[in-house]
């Protein structure tokens, strides 16, 4: 079975900042009820379908499946749910892990959060010093959630801050 172990963290502006361009990436979501996910990304040149079961803390099922440019295209202009999550992301190695720091756009602008898979729960991990408040929990931080409920419409909670 296909696990996504992953960790998020708000991202401390003042001391985070891109060193170089970053890729940009453009995703949507297919409407669907229960607690699976189906998305659609473009970033760069390459698109995936992604499906993702429900949260149990950091861990979840995801399914991921390159596609054709032209159809992920297609699916996000007339399948998936308005608006389209837009954001840059910035690869990030620290203390020897892979780190991506998303930078929100539109709606979901001023929200910039650092990812981190995992091989395991257990994993030990050295944060930057850039990562905040950890939002791993936080279904609000979910990209399919800002989605829904942007960033702009909901107030941070006082441990969301840094």
């Amino acid at each position: 079975m296909a696990k996504e172990i992953e960790r998020k963290f708000i991202v401390d502006t003042n001391l985070w900042r891109p060193a170089d361009s970053g890729v940009h990436i453009r995703q949507g979501y297919l409407p669907i009820s229960g607690k699976t996910v189906v998305r659609v990304r473009i970033s760069g040149d390459r698109a995936w379908l992604t499906l993702k079961g429900e949260n149990k803390g950091m861990v979840r099922q995801e399914f991921e499946y390159p596609i054709p440019l032209p159809d992920a295209g297609q699916i996000l202009e007339n399948l998936c749910v308005r608006p389209f999550i837009e954001k840059t992301r910035y690869p990030v190695k620290f203390a020897g892990a892979d780190w991506s720091v998303d930078v929100f756009e539109g709606d979901n602008a001023g929200l910039v959060v650092a990812e981190i898979e995992l091989l395991s729960e257990d994993q030990k991990i050295i944060l930057p010093p850039w990562a905040g408040a950890e939002v791993t929990d936080d279904p609000r931080y979910y990209n399919s959630s800002l989605n829904a409920h942007p960033y702009s419409t909901f107030r941070p909670r006082n441990t969301d801050r840094i």
